[in-house]
């Protein structure tokens, strides 16, 4: 059954990509992989075709939350006349060979088990620090839903067209994935926490890695923010201690 698409949101990832798509072509019914390259300063575009995906490129970064939305639409126009919408297959552009591990995450979605799964990876990943970041998420869709997930950050994630549309529009940069899981369980979708033996790039240490952290921490925050009154309260505080 040819049912899924994987959709592979990439930035200057041109050393990884290739293998990445070459893995996710391997998966059982994922017969279309569409790579978005946004806004990569080196060949990852070109890289993802040689290696046979579908690519949409942005002219400039705009964003994991972008990118997610843009593979989707392109998938839902390579839809037109199937009978049934392929599933949503979205995974990060550095799993390279291990991308072909990411099965599981399909089933419960295909069963009917589950309109959205997020991966628990099996694999250690040393964190570099960004734990502080995971906490903040963890503990806002607790806040917002009652459910404490292990991995809220994981954009390793299957969902059905239905519950993607659902959380239209998506939330800016790295508040995607933390407002997807609020978002669809505040509307009644299931969602399902999958073990999978992925790994990804180790995080590091350096100040790129702590200028990406910041990022990150800023981009849940504000989706947290939209979503959680008492979070809006005490970043305005904040912002009014810094003027």
């Amino acid at each position: 059954m040819q049912d899924v698409a994987v959709i592979i949101p990439a930035k200057d990832e041109a050393d990884r990509i290739a293998a990445t798509v070459k893995a996710a072509q391997e998966l059982p019914g994922a017969d279309l992989v569409v790579v978005v390259d946004d806004g990569s300063a080196d060949a990852t575009g070109r890289v993802a075709r040689e290696a046979g995906a579908r690519v949409v490129r942005h002219s400039r970064n705009r964003g994991k939350g972008a990118a997610m939305e843009t593979g989707a639409e392109a998938v839902r126009l390579l839809d037109d006349g199937r009978d049934q919408p392929r599933h949503l297959l979205f995974l990060d552009a550095d799993l390279a060979e291990t991308a072909r591990e990411a099965a599981p995450l399909v089933e419960p979605v295909r069963a009917g088990d589950a309109d959205m799964t997020i991966a628990v990876f099996t694999t250690t990943v040393k964190l570099g620090g960004h734990g502080f970041v995971v906490r903040l998420s963890r503990e806002g869709i607790r806040r917002a839903t009652g459910w404490e997930p292990d991995a809220p950050l994981n954009g390793q994630r299957c969902l059905t067209r239905a519950a993607f549309d659902a959380a239209l529009p998506l939330a800016a940069g790295f508040g995607v994935e933390t407002a997807l899981t609020i978002d669809l369980l505040r509307q009644g979708f299931r969602v399902r926490e999958v073990e999978v033996p992925l790994a990804h790039r180790a995080t590091g240490t350096d100040w790129r890695a702590q200028l990406h952290r910041g990022r990150q921490f800023r981009d849940v925050a504000r989706a947290l923010a939209g979503r959680d009154p008492a979070v809006a309260g005490r970043l305005g505080r904040l912002r009014g201690s810094r003027q």
